[in-house]
Formats: structure tokens, C-alpha cells, sequence
């Protein structure tokens, strides 16, 4: 559905204001700019980013994801990612947890690897619908380019302000490794009452895996909830803007330094809930083989941040393969022990 005949999000439901980071501009290496991502990045880590330059793939991203989800429920199984820890393919309303209970989510997605956008034709990881094979080519991994290309682009502003070695990061998250790196189109079904329950919560409350999250969206249903503050609230959608927040992977490697924010989805406000709520993100993540660890040999301001009393993040000792295995695979309904 076209974004000018969407109903407007309403002007009565708790908002929090994100930062606005121009992209042109931090290619341009606008210093007041930069100063701007630092501050998002280090604070509530969620922005908005503009000028980005990936609308058309958007779109088109959308479109590849609604042909998908109107397929038949028994076509789209046949692509179901399992409950063994591994994300790629599609996912089945109700399959993951929303919450230690047990409740279920109320979304659907089918997530693309990285790796098979980059290999395309050839098959890296798994095998996909026809209705992403069909858009590879022209849709998909134009869109996952660019959006590696744009997280890319911070993860080095993040690799100087850090005062990493040249390099650090984007060597971390090298396109030549195999990664947990992916694209994702997500449903939410529509629901006739306005108000917000439990039972009705689409993703539930969670920090995000990777290192950054590139977010598109045109209905509400994002919310976070700032450190601080126990009311949770949305964050506006605006059309143009992606939204961007990092990752537990990228806070870990920092020290704390950047922020690994909590966050959910929940049924959009307003007449906005009447409608499907469809969402499109880029995952960056860590290289398999990557160890996930602060990198305080490689920064004295790392360093120090690790020496720090407010610092809470706790070195995993595992490898990125084995940690997202390990979270994914704890997400399925089936592997909750009650």
C-alpha cells in the first residue's frame, strides 16, 4: 500500500524523538554530522538516517516480501528455518516466543542470507521460495549491497571515533566470511482493537543480535524504551528515514561504549492497527569465526570503558556463529522449558 494512503499516526500515543543523521553528509565527513551519529550511537543507539539512497530497493524489497507472504502456508514451510538455531528462510507466525512463558509472536518473515545475495546464482546457505529466487538478481542483492555498503560506511565512523586501527570493524564483518548478515521482510497482522495488550504483541522485548540494524517501516509498532524511562514508546515512522540501532555484537566489541538498546513490535496505533504492518531490515553481523569480545588491546578508550563501574557487558567467549546460533535457537516456542 502506498505511503500517502496510509492513516496518519496519531498525535495522542508516547513518542520518542530519535535523532535525524544525514548520510550525504557523513560521506562527506560533515564533522557536526558525525558528532550527531556519536551521540545517537552512545546514548539511546537508535537514529534516524536520511539520504540514504536505497528507496527504490525498498520498495521494491516490499513487494518481494508481500508476493512471498501471500503463498500458500504449505509452500512457505517448505523453507521453515527449524528450530536448530539457524535464521535463514522463512519463520511462521507463532514458531518464536514473545516473552520466558512461552506466549507466541504473531509475526511472519522470510529472512535472505547475505551470503546467498552475494552468491547469487549460486547457493550459499539454503534454498529460497520462488518469489525470492525470481527478485534476486534485480531486487535483492542490489538492496543487500547498499545496505552492507551504508552499515559499512558507520561501522567505519564507529572504528575512528573508538580509536580502533584502520579497519577493525569492517574486518570484523568481512562480505567474504560467512555471517549471520540478512535481509528481512516481517508481517504483522492487522488487529481491529486499538488498544495494546500482551497478547497481541508482535516481536517481543529484546536487544538486536548483530552489530547494526537497518530499519525501514511506514506504520508504527516500534517502540523502545529509553534507559531511564518505564513507559514504553513508539518511535515515529517517517517517510525516507530508515531506522537505525545497534547491536549487542557492536556494544560488546566497544566496551559499552555504543548502546544495544531494548525494543519491541507491537501492533501499530491508532486506525494505523487496522492494516498489515509490513517491515523490512538489514542485519550486519560479525563474521562466524569472529570471537565476541570488547577489543581493549586494540583502544585505551575501549580499555578504559571495560574498567568502568557503569560498564555491564560481559564477554560471551564464544564465536558469532555460536552465539546467534545459540540466541535464535532459545527464541523457538518448541525449545521454551517451562
Amino acid at each position: 500500500m502506498p505511503a500517502t494512503t496510509l492513516p496518519p499516526f496519531p498525535d495522542n500515543v508516547p513518542t520518542h524523538p530519535l535523532l535525524v543523521v544525514d548520510y550525504a553528509l557523513l560521506k562527506e565527513g560533515d564533522s557536526e554530522e558525525l558528532d550527531r551519529l556519536w551521540t545517537a550511537a552512545t546514548t539511546l543507539g537508535f537514529w534516524y538516517l536520511k539520504n540514504h539512497g536505497v528507496d527504490s530497493e525498498v520498495n521494491e524489497m516490499f513487494r518481494m516480501g508481500e508476493e512471498t507472504m501471500h503463498l500458500p502456508l504449505e509452500e512457505k514451510m517448505k523453507f521453515e528455518q527449524g528450530d536448530e538455531g539457524l535464521s535463514f528462510g522463512y519463520k511462521a507466525a507463532g514458531a518464536n516466543a514473545v516473552e520466558a512463558s512461552g506466549l507466541k509472536d504473531t509475526v511472519e518473515f522470510i529472512n535472505i542470507a547475505k551470503d546467498d545475495a552475494f552468491a547469487w546464482p549460486q547457493q550459499a546457505r539454503r534454498s529460497y521460495p520462488s518469489t525470492v529466487n525470481d527478485r534476486m538478481p534485480n531486487t535483492v542483492t542490489p538492496f543487500v549491497k547498499k545496505s552492507n555498503e551504508i552499515n559499512d560506511t558507520l561501522l567505519g565512523i564507529f572504528n575512528t571515533r573508538l580509536g580502533l586501527p584502520d579497519g577493525t570493524l569492517t574486518s570484523l564483518h568481512s562480505p567474504d566470511e560467512y555471517s549471520a548478515s540478512e535481509a528481512r521482510v516481517i508481517k504483522s497482522p492487522a488487529s481491529a482493537a486499538a488498544s495494546m495488550t500482551k497478547e497481541r504483541m508482535a516481536i517481543g522485548a529484546h536487544t538486536d543480535f548483530g552489530s547494526l540494524s537497518f530499519l525501514h517501516n511506514r506504520l508504527g509498532g516500534l517502540q523502545v524504551l529509553p534507559p531511564g524511562i518505564t513507559e514504553w514508546q513508539y518511535v515515529k515512522p517517517l517517510p525516507g528515514h530508515a531506522i537505525c540501532n545497534v547491536g549487542d555484537a557492536l556494544a560488546l566489541f566497544s566496551g559499552g561504549i555504543l548502546h544495544s538498546n531494548i525494543h519491541r513490535v507491537v501492533p501499530p496505533p491508532g486506525e494505523q492497527s487496522k492494516l498489515n504492518r509490513c517491515s523490512l531490515v538489514y542485519f550486519t553481523r560479525p563474521g562466524n569465526s569472529v570471537v565476541l569480545r570488547a577489543l581493549k588491546d586494540k583502544s585505551s578508550l575501549i580499555n578504559e570503558a571495560t574498567q568502568s563501574s557503569n560498564n555491564t557487558t560481559n564477554d560471551p567467549e564464544e564465536t558469532a556463529e555460536q552465539w546467534f546460533m545459540r540466541r535464535i535457537k532459545n527464541q523457538r516456542v518448541k525449545n521454551i522449558t517451562l
